[in-house]
């Protein structure tokens, strides 16, 4: 990772977003038959420089992102969205997985070979391949604007956990913290240049680690008050309209394709299968827990 280049990503993703149209164009349009090595295997094969680039990228911005980088996230997530929409909205395309998908028993494929056809085939009906062509324009235009949406929101959780640190002034306040603790409070502020101060920072957690140990519990009411809080008091970094228009938009998606929520189309592809299963496993624990706690 030291010697890849901030750089380097634009042309990566752009050059591996071009190849990997490029495959799917062949894919799509071969004069062959269908068959599980010219169209399964060649999607599973295509894209690698795309893959490659990207997870590296994604592993930089969650663990040590920087302006450079939150500012591609922001420029990319409609590219990519974009991208991914033209492989699973391609008629071509979908028309071959579904021949394969309806012989699926008959091609003398083992177990996996059978599984993964049908896990193309059911993620490009959930990538709306079934949709008519007003849907699907509906659909790009809806899954560009939650891309740039979560780009956002991801970058507003960023700042406002930097935002949202509390200033300590004293150690005596940090009573019950380790020395190793308090010294990282101190290396904290000192990076923001607050000499002399002491520093505790958010985790993306509710509930935040010193709360446990802290005595002073006027400094603990303040740190779980502005963990709580983050990203819904009214600043540059609040995303409360954003979450909205989100939901709205997730709703819109999953009613295009025909579920009644967005919970019922996520779920459709899970263990539980539907909401109703999964709040009643939920309140499994709920139904001991609260007599326990009364």
């Amino acid at each position: 990772f030291d010697k890849i280049k901030d750089a380097d990503f634009a042309p990566a993703f752009d050059r591996g977003m071009a190849d990997q149209l490029k495959e799917i164009d062949a894919i799509a349009n071969s004069a062959e038959a269908p068959s599980f090595d010219n169209t399964i295997l060649a999607l599973e094969r295509s894209g690698r420089i795309l893959a490659r680039s990207t997870s590296t990228f994604f592993n930089l911005i969650s663990t040590d992102t920087n302006p450079v980088r939150q500012k591609l996230m922001q420029e990319y997530a409609p590219k990519m969205s974009a991208h991914r929409d033209a492989i699973n909205l391609d008629p071509k395309l979908f028309a071959r997985i579904k021949t394969l998908y309806g012989q699926r028993d008959k091609l003398g494929l083992d177990a996996e070979g059978v599984r993964l056809v049908e896990r193309y085939y059911t993620d490009f009906v959930r990538g709306g391949a079934n949709l008519s062509d007003a849907q699907k324009t509906r659909l790009k235009a809806i899954n560009a604007e939650l891309a740039e949406l979560g780009a956002k929101f991801s970058e507003n959780v960023l700042e406002e956990v930097k935002e949202s640190a509390i200033v300590v002034d004293s150690k005596a306040e940090l009573d019950g913290l380790s020395d190793e603790r308090i010294a990282a409070a101190a290396e904290a502020a000192k990076a923001r240049k607050l000499e002399g101060k002491y520093l505790l920072t958010l985790l993306n957690t509710t509930g935040q680690p010193p709360e446990t140990d802290l005595t002073n519990r006027a400094l603990r009411e303040k740190l779980h008050k502005a963990s709580v809080a983050r990203n819904s008091r009214g600043n540059a970094f609040d995303n409360t309209e954003l979450v909205s228009k989100v939901v709205t938009l997730r709703t819109e998606r999953a009613k295009m394709q025909g579920y009644p929520s967005y919970a019922a189309y996520v779920l459709d592809d899970a263990t539980a299968k539907n909401p109703e299963a999964a709040n009643s496993m939920l309140g499994q624990p709920a139904r001991a827990a609260v007599p326990k706690a009364k």
